[in-house]
């Protein structure tokens, strides 16, 4: 079980007897949720910066439920969105699938299928986070290189030697060396191997020069 005070479930569907539903719902079993009406209700809202998941109804005033996922990508707002709906149906199910929702439910569902994946997707937006806040340290290591070390991991991730990386640059062994030192301490790296998953997760382009 999420603790309340990690997560958040939001809840968009225009009948408020769906939304008490839900929300009460998520309160026996320990989740925060916040519920609106609107979807602009949901994006003018202040949402708090934890793992979290969206219950969107597919049919609601003025605009589709899938239109608005696809509005919230182009928004960079990423999410996890659970699907419900009252008339569903294939083509709309798969091209919400398509899109990246985590489940789609038609109404009426059980409260275990809905629970499981709000479960199922708070753990996905969970994962995600852990997996930006990694890259986003990493990051933070590469930009501390100067050029030239930059010049020299980009050398080092590529499989060359040493007196090869001296010879490229016009400098020294000695003088590489320690510049691949440097590198692997400041990108915290125990291994050459750990160094070029680290350049991959980076996306430095080919022949990155600092």
């Amino acid at each position: 079980m999420t603790p309340a005070n990690s997560s958040t479930v939001f809840v968009i569907d225009d009948d408020d007897l769906v939304r008490a539903s839900i929300q009460g719902l998520l309160k026996s079993v320990g989740l925060r949720s916040e519920t609106f009406g609107a979807t602009q209700e949901f994006l003018r809202s202040k949402r708090p910066d934890v793992p979290s998941c969206l219950v969107l109804d597919v049919r609601l005033p003025g605009v589709n439920g899938l239109d608005f996922q696809r509005d919230l990508a182009d928004a960079g707002i990423r999410i996890p969105i659970i699907f419900i709906t009252g008339h569903g149906d294939i083509p709309m199910s798969v091209r919400a699938m398509k899109s990246g929702a985590v489940e789609f439910l038609t109404k009426p569902f059980r409260d275990q299928d809905l629970l499981d994946a709000i479960h199922q997707a708070l753990d996905r937006d969970r994962a995600a986070r852990e997996d930006q806040s990694k890259l986003a340290g990493l990051q933070e290591r590469y930009k501390s290189l100067t050029a030239r070390e930059c010049e020299v991991m980009d050398l080092v991730v590529r499989g060359m030697l040493n007196k090869q990386i001296a010879f490229d640059l016009g400098t020294s062994e000695v003088t590489v060396k320690i510049q691949r030192g440097h590198v692997m301490r400041k990108m915290q790296a125990e291994s050459l191997a750990e160094l070029v998953r680290m350049a991959a997760k980076l996306d430095l382009p080919p022949g990155r020069r600092g």
